[in-house]
Parts: C-alpha cells; structure tokens; sequence
C-alpha cells in the first residue's frame, strides 16, 4: 500500500506496461512507485509535494550571509503563513521571499530593510526562527470532479467521487477537499445506480455502444464493470457510452439489458496527510488534484517500469556501460537521458556561497 507521497499513479504504471490489476501486480507497482519517488527526490535534491508544517532554524546560523537573510537549504518553501524570531511575532509584510522572479519555490527569507523587524533576539540561538508555512517546490493543482457523498466523520477512510474524478484520480494521488489533503492509498467499485439499457451487450469485440439513462454522469478514461467484464469509456454521446471491451484482462461476455453497472469510485484515503487535519466535507465539494511536474512524473512511470521489469527478469537485463549492443543497451540509455533532463529542468542546483 502507497503511505507516502509518489509521483504518478499506479493506473499511470499498469497503462503503460498494458497490465492488468491483480492483488500481485499492485502490490508490486506500489512499491516501485515509492522507491522510483524517492530516487527523483535524491536525484534532484528537493521534495515535490506540498507539505503545511512549522520548521525551525538557528539564528544566528553556520553559514554565511548578510545579517537580514535567511537561507532555507532544503526546506524550500512554497507559501508563508506566519514567521517568528525569539519570540517575537513578525509582520508578514516586514519579510521578503526570495528569488522573487519566478515564484515558488522560495531558497530563503529576507528581512525587508526598509522595517525594523530583525533577526534573533532569543535566549538561544538554537531554533531561534520559527517558520509556519506550506513546504515544497509547488502546489499546482486541478479542480478533478466532486464528491457524490457526503464525509461526515472525520476517521472515514472511503469518499465516493463523480465520474470525472474516478476517470483523472489514480491510487497514489495527492487531493484536497476544502483545506484537507489526502493521499489516495486504494479504490473499489461502487454501484453508479444506472442499469445497461437497449437491448443489451453481445459477447463481441465490435458491439461497443452502452446505452444508458444519463451519459452526463460519466467520463471518458473512466473504468465500468457490468457483471464481471470491465469496460473502458473511450467517447461520450447523449446517452451513449463507447467502450473497449474486455479492458484489465477482464472476460469478454454477453449482458442483458437491466444489468448494473459499476464503476470505480469508492477512493480509500489517508487522512489529514501532509500536514492537514481531518474534517467533514458535504456532498458536491469540489475535490481538487495536486499535479506533480510533467518531466518528474514521466521519470517515475518510467523508473517504476524498469524496477518492475528487472524484478520479472532477475536483474539480469541491466548491462555495464559498454557491454553489447542491443534493445536493451537503448532502454538504459533512453532512461538516463530522461533522468539528465529531470535534473537539467528541476534539479536543485549547489548554492555558490560568498567568503
């Protein structure tokens, strides 16, 4: 089970490899998709994801600077909520964010020198500065669907979406609701209350077309189950949805008119993630997806694929630099140039220090 933020979804990694879902092959993707994280986080030296936290810094501090700034190394931050020096609350019009060109995300604060606000002044310097704000590179995000029902509790682990946020959320998406994130951790089908309508579905490749009550209340790239076949919605008309049949490995079958239909969006989630606090949120809430850098979720599918397909062979397909001439020596190659162009584009690059 995914427990900490990733960058692609497991539905990203089983669409590009064409596997189906089984309770193997899940448990699998979620795994490389942790390390395959954690290994673009190491590579470009910097945490993607959002993160609300208190942090606290040493003033004075070990390195050098003017005695108004503030370098953040590695806590980058992506908005301020609050700041304090020994105690002492300080206005947030009083302090800069700095590199101001680009926006988030933020290497350092600096005291504005047109004000009296300073740092230090604390019985120790150990932690003197006490930073509150929301941690990270940045918190691009997409409004995804909406619930369908309501969160009444705040230890619930299930929300039901709409179909849009079924078709656009995968199990290792980071949502918010309202002002609380969550982490996406597995998801279940649920009943969608409309039935196959016409005169049913036969057992062919080519007899594509469900009809049903509302088309309105479903999305393209969403996954349906009638009986025990999935389908995958591909086009939207009216009342009319066009599928593939026989999608995830499920059986090809014959239903009759009258059949439910399923589909997957009953979400389970770990509340309350990256900083938040869990609380009720009424049906129709907007449910809004945190997107992950393009270049970085591209390199995690691809990272996660290489683990998953070394694990199938042994490790024995991975070959030393210069050792024959192959597929696969293209494979390795292709890898390291995304990697090279994930760090060129958001790598944290070393900070030149002044002596």
């Amino acid at each position: 089970m995914i427990q900490q933020p990733v960058y692609a979804t497991r539905e990203d990694v089983q669409r590009a490899m064409d596997s189906k879902p089984t309770a193997r092959n899940t448990a699998q993707i979620d795994r490389a998709l942790q390390s395959a994280s954690r290994d673009v986080e190491h590579l470009c030296h910097r945490r993607f994801y959002p993160e609300q936290a208190t942090r606290f810094f040493d003033w004075p501090d070990s390195q050098y600077r003017p005695s108004w700034r503030l370098w953040l190394d590695d806590s980058e931050l992506i908005s301020l909520t609050s700041v304090s020096s020994g105690g002492v609350a300080i206005p947030l019009d009083d302090v800069l964010l700095e590199p101001n060109r680009s926006g988030p995300p933020y290497n350092r604060i600096e005291i504005s020198l047109g004000t009296s606000a300073a740092w230090g002044g604390g019985s120790t310097h150990q932690r003197d500065v006490t930073i509150t704000g929301l941690w990270g590179y940045r918190n691009d995000e997409t409004t995804a669907g909406t619930l369908t029902g309501a969160v009444s509790s705040t230890t619930a682990t299930t929300v039901t979406v709409d179909g849009l946020a079924a078709a656009t959320i995968g199990v290792g998406s980071v949502i918010r609701v309202d002002s609380e994130r969550m982490l996406v951790t597995g998801r279940t089908m649920t009943d969608t209350g409309q039935t196959l309508g016409g005169s049913g579905l036969t057992a062919q490749q080519n007899n594509v077309a469900i009809t049903v009550t509302d088309g309105s209340g479903y999305a393209v790239d969403e996954v349906l189950l009638i009986e025990s076949e999935r389908m995958l919605i591909v086009d939207i008309a009216g009342t009319t949805l066009t599928v593939k049949r026989g999608w995830d490995g499920s059986v090809l079958a014959a239903h009759p008119a009258g059949a439910s239909i399923y589909a997957s969006r009953s979400l389970t989630m770990a509340r309350g993630a990256l900083g938040t606090t869990a609380g009720t949120h009424t049906g129709g809430a907007a449910v809004v997806r945190w997107e992950p850098p393009g270049l970085v979720r591209d390199l995690v599918i691809a990272e996660a694929i290489s683990r998953l397909t070394s694990e199938t062979s042994g490790y024995t397909r991975a070959l030393r630099a210069g050792e024959g001439s192959g597929e696969r020596n293209r494979d390795n190659g292709a890898l390291a140039l995304l990697r090279q162009a994930v760090y060129d584009a958001v790598g944290r690059k070393g900070r030149v220090r002044s002596v």
